[in-house]
């Protein structure tokens, strides 16, 4: 009953306990920590027994927005668990074919080139999405996690680690815009000049009906710089690389729509007619693929640089456009 284990190798909830605190978790706060290990128990009765100090740490009360020490003893109390619901299996044949997707790991990340129409979590009719399936492909990466996410309808490059220490530096270069972020989009229309920088401030919406849209707001939103740059000008369309210094939800769909230049395949902020045109150059899809991705890693002083190649589906859409091609 009074057993002390080690924060960073408990895999799931304790009936109760005392857990010592690794620096795996230092940082982080209390009730995220909870809502983590104690899967099965409603966040509700977490917040529960937070309030009736039925948790302790160091022997004392604390507050549900306490962030953990290395070494804090966390009391955790009895608990009835849910049963676990089963978890979703992903088909063989679709963990050997992401298997062949990873392009980069080590004991700290994975960065796979996650397929279009594959979403990065399960959820909303979907079960499951890239963490489930790496979580399925790597049983032993007990504290695997998301450091972004894309689009469902999004390629390339994502990036998830392995260790709390990783994934909680990786979340801080990304604040402060130190990682490298670079995607290829096929835009609307012939480029015309050099690069263009969009610094447009953009505000999150959720419509009634549950769908997320984001819209140009100067006034309420929050800043957001995409610089564009010309790769290839054909006749009708051209491809651009997009580098993020933000990282704002749909920044790149969104900032393309506003400088009159929307991304082929888009259906929620592109242009109709020119996505119509772009199926008969055989485009099924998105045509945004996240290409380069660059990081720094605890311990690690050189800053690693991840390529996505283009999906061959899109280089076959830019093959159809190579006929109308004009110059820069």
């Amino acid at each position: 009953m009074n057993d002390q284990s080690n924060a960073s190798e408990q895999t799931s909830a304790p009936r109760v306990g005392m857990l010592t605190i690794s620096s795996e978790y230092t940082g982080q706060r209390l009730d995220n920590f909870l809502i983590t290990l104690l899967k099965g128990v409603p966040k509700s009765h977490i917040y529960r027994i937070l309030r009736k100090g039925e948790v302790r740490v160091n022997k004392g009360r604390v507050q549900a927005a306490y962030r953990l020490q290395e070494g804090d003893v966390v009391r955790i109390p009895p608990l009835r668990l849910a049963e676990p619901t089963a978890t979703p299996s992903v088909h063989n044949k679709q963990l050997q074919d992401l298997e062949q997707r990873i392009l980069y790991e080590d004991e700290q990340v994975i960065v796979v080139d996650k397929p279009a129409g594959m979403a990065v979590h399960g959820g909303s009719g979907i079960s499951y999405g890239m963490i489930e399936a790496l979580r399925q492909m790597r049983p032993q990466c007990q504290a695997l996690e998301l450091v972004h996410r894309l689009d469902r309808d999004t390629s390339g490059c994502l990036l998830l680690a392995k260790k709390r220490s990783a994934l909680k530096s990786l979340h801080e270069q990304m604040r402060e815009g130190k990682t490298t972020k670079i995607y290829l989009a096929l835009v609307k229309g012939a480029w015309r000049g050099e690069a263009r920088k969009i610094e447009v401030a953009l505000r999150k919406n959720t419509l009634q009906s549950g769908e997320r849209m984001v819209r140009v707001d100067h006034v309420e939103g929050k800043a957001a710089t995409t610089l564009f740059s010309p790769e290839a000008v054909y006749a009708r369309a051209s491809l651009v690389r997009a580098t993020l210094y933000t990282g704002r939800t749909h920044q790149i769909r969104v900032h393309a729509q506003h400088m009159g230049r929307p991304v082929a395949g888009d259906p929620k902020y592109g242009d109709a007619p020119f996505n119509k045109e772009m199926k008969t150059h055989g485009l099924k899809r998105l045509f945004l693929h996240a290409h380069i991705l660059g990081f720094h890693l605890p311990g690690v002083a050189k800053q690693i640089i991840v390529t996505a190649p283009l999906a061959e589906e899109l280089r076959q859409v830019l093959n159809g456009l190579e006929q109308g091609r004009g110059g820069l």
